[in-house]
């Protein structure tokens, strides 16, 4: 066996081209397989906001004439169930399946405009937030306008299909049918 001696620049520590650890990791990710994870957990994340509404309005219709909750607040549960399962769960679920997927189909070693891409995500947070926070408008959430949320949200979904096509490793016009599928219907 033999050793191989490294040779060390004194003070010199090549940190340049490490990646952010940690809940910075997240914070600024650039990597598409870890934006499309966040997509996917918050997907999750809606999904169960979404399913305990839907459980509150089993609950109210449980048996007849008994009042779980006032009519007015089922109401909102119904609404807000709706949007939030459509547009907090399964939508970004698809983003994020097809941030994961559509890369590595095309064969690109990343995503092109992948800031832009992760600004994009952190915009359906503040959507969430915006929709769930609207039970806590007067009126209730039927009443409030969750026009900005929804904004907020279908732009999360809008922004990535024009940089798919281009980042093919060997540049050809080839890419897989779902890939085109998904790029021009978002």
């Amino acid at each position: 066996m033999s050793s191989i001696a490294h040779d060390h620049v004194a003070g010199h520590d090549d940190h340049a081209h490490d990646h952010p650890h940690g809940w910075r990791r997240w914070l600024f990710a650039t990597n598409h397989k870890d934006i499309g994870t966040m997509y996917m957990i918050f997907s999750f994340v809606m999904l169960l906001s979404g399913g305990v509404m839907a459980l509150m309005i089993r609950a109210e219709l449980f048996e007849p004439g008994l009042q779980f909750i006032r009519p007015e607040f089922f109401n909102q549960l119904t609404t807000m169930h709706g949007l939030v399962m459509i547009f907090g769960a399964i939508m970004p679920a698809f983003v994020g399946f097809a941030n994961w997927m559509i890369p590595l189909q095309i064969g690109a070693s990343d995503m092109a405009f992948a800031r832009m891409n992760n600004f994009s995500f952190w915009l359906l947070p503040v959507g969430g937030l915006l929709l769930i926070s609207s039970f806590l408008v007067p009126g209730g959430a039927p009443a409030c306008s969750s026009d900005l949320a929804g904004r907020c949200m279908r732009r999360c979904r809008c922004r990535w299909a024009r940089d798919r096509i281009w980042r093919s490793s060997a540049r050809t016009f080839w890419v897989p049918r779902r890939s085109w599928a998904r790029s021009t219907s978002s």
